[in-house]
């Protein structure tokens, strides 16, 4: 028999795992993430493409958009309003290798960024402002005086 037709078990059995992996390392590249397995069950070595996170809250006067910038500084961070669309953009640059030490592991993104939001029609885009503290960015978007709910009595005759 012909040694290269020769069933192998150990080669063509499936690996349920190594597919896992297999798919997590293409959508990782496809989507700009770190891979979070890979190379043997050892974790990978990348640099991450990085969007900061957000929370947006609302009370009876503004929106409030809190957003996650570590290691940023304000100079660094750049908000606009154009065409009722808020965008929050920047760029956290990497640290620099110090002479002597070799990084073992990174895990934190790095890179350019924009956050961008669209506006609610309640909200009054010209008088937005931000306040930034301890890598928080604070963006606050006063809502509308117009279109504020008035209540109105009622008499009873």
């Amino acid at each position: 028999m012909n040694p290269l037709l020769r069933y192998d078990p150990i080669r063509t059995q499936w690996n349920p795992l190594k597919d896992r992996e297999e798919l997590e390392r293409r959508l990782s590249t496809m989507f700009g993430t770190r891979e979070a397995t890979g190379h043997g069950g050892k974790e990978a070595l990348t640099v991450a493409q990085w969007s900061p996170l957000v929370d947006i809250m609302e009370d009876e006067k503004e929106y409030l958009i809190k957003a996650e910038l570590p290691d940023m500084k304000k100079e660094d961070v750049r908000l606009t309003v154009e065409n009722e669309v808020l965008a929050i953009s920047g760029e956290r640059t990497f640290e620099k290798e110090e002479k002597g030490k070799k990084y073992h592991r990174t895990e934190r993104a790095y890179g350019r960024f924009v956050r961008s939001f669209s506006l609610p029609e309640d909200a009054d885009g010209s008088r937005v402002s931000a306040d930034y503290k301890d890598g928080m960015l604070h963006v606050h978007l006063p809502k509308s005086q117009k279109t504020k709910p008035k209540a109105i009595e009622i008499k009873v005759a």
